[in-house]
C-alpha cells in the first residue's frame, strides 16, 4: 500500500514550496495538483477557448497530456511534452485557473490522473481538497493556512523569483476571488477535514513549517 500525505489550504500559504522540500527530504513523489489545473487553463488560452466556453474546455481534456517529472532534482510539469513550469505561473493563467477548476469534468479528469499516480508509490500532494475529496483516506492530512496579507507578500516574492510582474493590489484581488471560488465550489470545496492537523504559518518560516510537518509524517510512518 502506498503512503499518502495530503496538504490542503488556500492560495499563497506556501504549500507548493513546503511540499517540494518535504518530497526531497522524505523521498516522496510530489504531485502538484494546482499546477495540473493551471495546465488546463493554459491549454484553453493556447487554443483560444474563452473561459466561459465550458463545453470547449471539456472537449479539450482528451487532447492534452499532463506529466510530472523530476529533472536534476527539480519538479517540473509538462503540457503535451513542453516544460510549462514557469509559464503556468504567469498572469493570464493565474487569473483564469480558478474558473477552470470550477468545471466538474475538469476535476474528475485530473483526479483520475492523481489517483493513478499514487497507486504504486508514496506521494505528497498539495491542493484545496486533497484530504477531503481526492484522498479522504490519506495517511497524513495537513491544513496549512496564513493571513491574507502574508499570503499576498509570499506570492509577490514567488512571482519576483519567476520574473513575473504583478502589483500587490492585483495579487490581493485575485487571491480574494480565488478564496471565494474555492470555498463555494460545488465539488471539492476548500475546507479543513475533520481529521486534518491545522497549521497557521503566518509567523513561521518555511523551515519551521517543514520541520513540523516532517515530524508529523515520521511519527505516522513509524
Amino acid at each position: 500500500m502506498s503512503f499518502i500525505v495530503a496538504i490542503d489550504g488556500p492560495a499563497g500559504t506556501g504549500k507548493g514550496t513546503v511540499t517540494e522540500i518535504i518530497s526531497k527530504k522524505l523521498n516522496l513523489t510530489n504531485i502538484g495538483t494546482g499546477s495540473a489545473y493551471r495546465c488546463v487553463a493554459l491549454a484553453a488560452i493556447q487554443n483560444n477557448i474563452p473561459i466561459t466556453d465550458t463545453k470547449g474546455i471539456i472537449d479539450l481534456l482528451d487532447k492534452i497530456k499532463i506529466e510530472f517529472k523530476k529533472v536534476n532534482n527539480k519538479d517540473l510539469i509538462y503540457l503535451n511534452g513542453e516544460d510549462v513550469t514557469k509559464r503556468v505561473r504567469e498572469k493570464d493563467v493565474a487569473t483564469t485557473v480558478s474558473k477552470v477548476s470550477l468545471i466538474k469534468e475538469v476535476r474528475f479528469k485530473l483526479n483520475d490522473i492523481f489517483k493513478a499516480q499514487a497507486e504504486h508509490q508514496d506521494v505528497i500532494m498539495e491542493g484545496r481538497d486533497i484530504g477531503t475529496y481526492v484522498f479522504p483516506n490519506a495517511d497524513v492530512k495537513i491544513f496549512l493556512d496564513a493571513s491574507l496579507e502574508e499570503r499576498v507578500k509570499r506570492r509577490i516574492k514567488q512571482n519576483e523569483e519567476l520574473g513575473i510582474k504583478m502589483s500587490y493590489k492585483e495579487i490581493e484581488t485575485n487571491m480574494k476571488q480565488r478564496d471565494k471560488d474555492d470555498k463555494e465550489r460545488e465539488i471539492g470545496a476548500l475546507k479543513k477535514a475533520e481529521d486534518s492537523i491545522y497549521i497557521d504559518s503566518s509567523n513561521m518560516t518555511i523551515e519551521e513549517v517543514v520541520k513540523e510537518i516532517v515530524d508529523i509524517i515520521e511519527k505516522k510512518r513509524t
